[in-house]
């Protein structure tokens, strides 16, 4: 998997972003709770779901990280200056509509079957 299948997936799980980004699963975990710009979608099962801008996210973090030697103070400044993302933005959940909408429908075949 790679950044070509980046573009042809909508979702996708942290062991697909470990693949992807190359960055460890727990790194992603804890960008997750330091950085705020990354928000899964999260399941019944609790297992998570990345948007495309979530892994572009990572990606510039990584970037950020690695590449530029930043600390992670550092790297929450100079993503503040693209990002900026509202107070109630990362204590409000993500809803999808397209991913709610094919559970629903996957559902439903479960249930005529």
């Amino acid at each position: 998997m790679g950044l070509e299948e980046l573009e042809q997936q909508d979702y996708f799980s942290i062991g697909d972003v470990k693949r992807i980004t190359g960055v460890p699963e727990y790194s992603v975990r804890y960008w997750e709770s330091e950085f705020g710009l990354i928000r899964p979608i999260r399941l019944e099962s609790g297992h998570r779901r990345y948007t495309k801008e979530d892994v572009y996210t990572i990606l510039k973090i990584k970037d950020l990280i690695y590449k530029h030697k930043l600390t992670l103070e550092g790297a929450k400044k100079q993503l503040s200056h693209y990002h900026l993302p509202g107070a109630n933005d990362a204590k409000r959940p993500r809803t999808d509509t397209k991913l709610l909408t094919e559970i629903k429908e996957t559902l439903e075949d479960l249930l005529k079957e």
